[in-house]
């Protein structure tokens, strides 16, 4: 598409959006004025779909009306749940419905699968991950090497840019694996790096890991409804992700898992065990050896917190409605916008450090302003924008297509010029 710098042709884009429909399902915070703000942080934190607050308070009604037998006969059963959203997850990380689960939060799901993936031996035990990992993942990581009695400093590789680099390339991790892959046991990377905006090549990495026996997890905290990873045709052993994100289910709210069919079956796989993970058929017999779940619901501990799940149902509804390969599009379109409208500022100062191909890339562009501090920041959230800034000198811009607009884009893109030249 050939694009236009005039708020006319945003005016324009956004009229032809088949998906315009769906911004008026979401919540915009507000400025002074009583406008809504130009919302464009869906990669910290999505907007809260107006239909959410029936989404629970159906929950709270059922509660009230029937108590415990709320579990069989609420209008969502309690019973299940979780498992009734698994087609929704499936479709937008590339899964089959069986391969996933949702539950518990992130970190405690990654802490969960390297119990039953990280396998280190005296030769083989070392783990791979971006050099700019989430601090979350690395911290999980390293513990998880501690908790073996490895020393961080001896099992833990780094994937990093070149020097004078912002960008980890393919080529760097495939010749890490040649190196070093008869002593890793483990790739875990971040899908779609939080600071750059990165989406790497899912598919590549595991293909290379594969050639040296190494189990593949990746961390979809910033790709799960952002970006479709294909999880089960590449092969990854597993993954987890946040919901609270591009997902627009509530503050901290669940996280969700694949594991891929070639494990869901094995009962012998270590792994934490609790109730809710036990066959359905003899789980209230109770006195009885554990007997896993045959899908990816074998890995659960505890009954889902329904309250939660319901923002979640919420949001996965309008998913689903739009359909996930038409919101890749849309913001396939809409960064491409941003790109455009970012480089026709034409300003030496600015550049844009996330990848130029879409391919390589989710919605977010991470935008660098040299010689700039957080004041920037302030003064575009006095102008109404809510970005996300990171040091030194990045912000952090993610149009979310559900909700974003071509004109949302175009605000911002004004109003940083304005703060530029000020």
């Amino acid at each position: 598409m050939k694009y236009q710098n005039t708020k006319s042709f945003a005016e324009q884009l956004d009229e032809a959006d088949p998906l315009k429909a769906y911004r008026s399902e979401f919540l915009f915070p507000k400025a002074k004025d009583g406008s809504p703000k130009v919302y464009l942080c869906g990669n910290s934190l999505g907007l809260q779909p107006k239909q959410t607050s029936a989404f629970i308070q159906q929950e709270l009604q059922d509660w009230a009306d029937l108590g415990v037998e709320g579990h069989s006969h609420a209008t969502h059963p309690w019973m299940t749940s979780n498992e009734d959203l698994a087609d929704s997850m499936a479709k937008i990380v590339g899964a089959q419905p069986q391969e996933v689960v949702i539950m518990n939060t992130l970190t405690v799901n990654l802490h969960l699968m390297m119990v039953s993936f990280y396998k280190p031996t005296p030769k083989k035990f070392k783990i791979l991950i971006e050099s700019d990992a989430f601090p979350s993942d690395k911290y999980a990581v390293e513990s998880q090497l501690k908790f073996h009695n490895i020393d961080p400093k001896e099992g833990l590789l780094l994937w990093k840019p070149r020097p004078g680099e912002h960008l980890c390339r393919t080529e760097d991790f495939e010749q890490i694996i040649e190196e070093h892959g008869d002593e890793i046991a483990l790739v875990m990377i971040g899908s779609t790096n939080y600071y750059s905006g990165q989406a790497y090549d899912l598919k590549r990495i595991t293909e290379v890991s594969k050639t040296k026996d190494i189990t593949v997890g990746f961390d979809l905290a910033h790709g799960a409804g952002n970006i479709q990873p294909n999880l089960h045709d590449i092969g990854a052993d597993f993954a987890v992700w946040c919901t609270y994100k591009y997902l627009n289910s509530g503050p901290g709210s669940l996280g969700g898992c694949f594991i891929h069919e070639k494990h869901i079956a094995d009962e012998h796989i270590n792994r934490f065990v609790g109730w809710w993970g036990h066959n359905k058929d003899s789980r209230f017999n109770m006195r009885v050896d554990f007997d896993p779940i045959p899908t990816a619901d074998g890995w659960q501990l505890s009954n889902p917190p329904i309250l939660s799940l319901a923002g979640t149902r919420s949001s996965l509804d309008l998913f689903d409605k739009a359909g996930f390969d038409n919101i890749r599009k849309k913001s396939v379109l809409l960064t491409g916008f941003l790109e455009f409208l970012i480089d026709d500022l034409d300003m030496e100062e600015i550049s844009i450090l996330t990848p130029r191909s879409p391919e390589e890339r989710g919605c977010q562009l991470s935008i660098q302003v040299k010689n700039a501090n957080k004041s920037l920041f302030h003064q575009l959230m006095d102008k109404g924008v809510v970005a996300d800034w990171r040091e030194p000198d990045v912000i952090r811009i993610a149009p979310a297509p559900l909700y974003n607009s071509y004109t949302d884009v175009f605000t911002f893109v004004e109003i940083l010029k304005h703060c530029l030249n000020a």
